[in-house]
């Protein structure tokens, strides 16, 4: 088993195996997100976080989850054009997947393990974050409602 976070690896949208280590040096955040939820809007906060940090080395990478409320329900295509389309996003969206059970994906059993949430590991909601700093450690987990601005001081922290 992988462990620590380059050693995953995850299919994007367009079905291209992507290894976490291509992030090596970068300060990343993980978000479950889902296009249909009340909280979706919260894309446009993160492209500015993503616009405003990714040349001081900011990398967000979406991984889009239908198991909270069936809010994900298109394939790969739709969930893509639903991103550009509505919110400009162009930072790494990834092909959906679990992020809770069985067939949860490896990097978020992962991600919960080094960074338990207030149920738990479990992750309770779309639109939780994890922040992996320049060494591939993960350091903080941000609730759903958490706003991408007020991620903003966090993620400076580590990108200057």
């Amino acid at each position: 088993m992988a462990s620590q976070f380059y050693d995953f690896t995850a299919t994007s949208l367009s079905g291209e195996e992507i290894k976490m280590d291509s992030y090596k040096d970068k300060v990343v955040l993980v978000v479950n997100t889902a296009s249909e939820c009340g909280l979706t809007p919260q894309f446009e906060g993160l492209q500015k976080l993503y616009e405003e940090y990714k040349d001081q080395g900011l990398v967000i990478l979406g991984f889009p989850c239908n198991q909270f409320g069936n809010q994900e329900p298109g394939d790969e295509k739709d969930i893509a054009e639903g991103c550009v389309i509505n919110y400009g996003v162009d930072f790494p969206m990834f092909a959906k997947v679990d992020v809770n059970g069985n067939n949860g994906h490896p990097l978020f059993k992962y991600l919960k393990k080094e960074l338990g949430g207030i149920l738990g590991s479990k992750i309770k909601w779309n639109f939780t974050k994890f922040l992996i700093d320049r060494t591939g450690k993960p350091v903080k987990r941000f609730a759903p409602v958490t706003k991408p601005e007020s991620l903003e001081k966090e993620i400076q922290k580590l990108v200057l």
